[in-house]
């Protein structure tokens, strides 16, 4: 492949620049220099650029390459995944400002919601942290031979995501918590959770959250630490980013219809036919390949409207 065949070729495959590619792809500048000095760029990445594109047709087949492609396919498929984290990021925060901004009042970075009343995101995070523990085995008395609840668990994970981005956003933009927050989504989640050790990575969570609190901890230093940490508990939980941020989507525009439906005031109903919303919510998630807010809020809807 020559070398500018190459930069079409990343340009189309949605890579914001060769930087981009070097990036995700594993390789150095020097690599790249060499290739624009020679003007060819090596087979492995050529084929690797055709498996994004699905061009696995136009390449000459032999054994020997069926191998390869067979080897190079997990690879492009985690290329062609992360890609795309930077955008499923953005959309992420701008829904998340999108509905703060809904529920508490366009300043409710400064603190406080449109309501007069004390905002707290690092309080809402600890809140959240003991939800999450309260979903596993943890205590000593009782229930102890008990499983943990690992859809729930995940489900907490997402409502402390809400409370985690909103604290983002509360300190700076959505382009600066977009980078922030990116180099941290490329991980291979856990298989065999170890929920003991999910505990413990869960309460960091807090400790993190009330050092900020107390002034123990400067705040852009906690947030660092905070996402680290946060999606370290993703991992150890078996929470991988695709299904976070497909779970995000459903959690936020479930809140969006509680909000719509009366829960501030009081009058909405959480349990529907016998099952907690959240549970409606996951259901309808699993069976949707492509989760859309307005279709997703429209299922909802629909749901809903069996309990009258």
């Amino acid at each position: 492949m020559l070398y500018k065949d190459f930069k079409e070729s990343i340009k189309s495959l949605g890579f914001l620049n060769i930087e981009d590619f070097m990036h995700y792809a594993g390789v150095t500048s020097n690599d790249v220099l060499n290739w624009e000095e020679k003007n060819d760029v090596p087979y492995m990445v050529s084929l690797l650029l055709h498996l994004l594109k699905g061009e696995k047709e136009l390449l000459p087949m032999n054994s020997a390459l069926d191998n390869v492609i067979e080897e190079c396919l997990p690879l492009a498929s985690l290329l062609e995944e992360v890609s795309s984290f930077p955008h499923k990021l953005e959309e992420m925060f701008l829904l998340q400002k999108k509905l703060n901004d809904s529920t508490n009042g366009k300043n409710w970075e400064l603190g406080s919601n449109k309501f007069a009343k004390e905002i707290n995101w690092l309080r809402c995070i600890h809140m959240e942290v003991a939800e999450l523990i309260e979903s596993t085995p943890w205590k000593h008395w009782k229930n102890i031979n008990s499983e943990p609840d690992m859809n729930n668990i995940h489900v907490e994970l997402v409502d402390i995501w809400h409370f985690l981005m909103s604290y983002i956003l509360q300190e700076t933009n959505v382009p600066k918590a977009v980078s922030l927050v990116n180099t941290h989504c490329i991980y291979e989640a856990s298989h065999d959770v170890n929920v003991r050790l999910m505990v413990k990575e869960a309460e960091k969570l807090s400790y993190i959250a009330l050092a900020i609190d107390t002034g123990n901890m400067p705040s852009f230093s906690g947030i660092e630490r905070f996402i680290d940490q946060f999606f370290r508990c993703c991992k150890i939980s078996g929470l991988s980013f695709m299904w976070l941020q497909k779970l995000y989507i459903g959690k936020n525009c479930l809140n969006q219809f509680r909000q719509d439906h009366g829960y501030k005031e009081g009058s909405y109903i959480k349990v529907w036919n016998g099952n907690e919303d959240n549970v409606v919510m996951v259901d309808l998630l699993e069976k949707m390949e492509d989760v859309g807010f307005d279709d997703l809020y429209s299922k909802l809807k629909e749901e809903y409207s069996k309990n009258k």
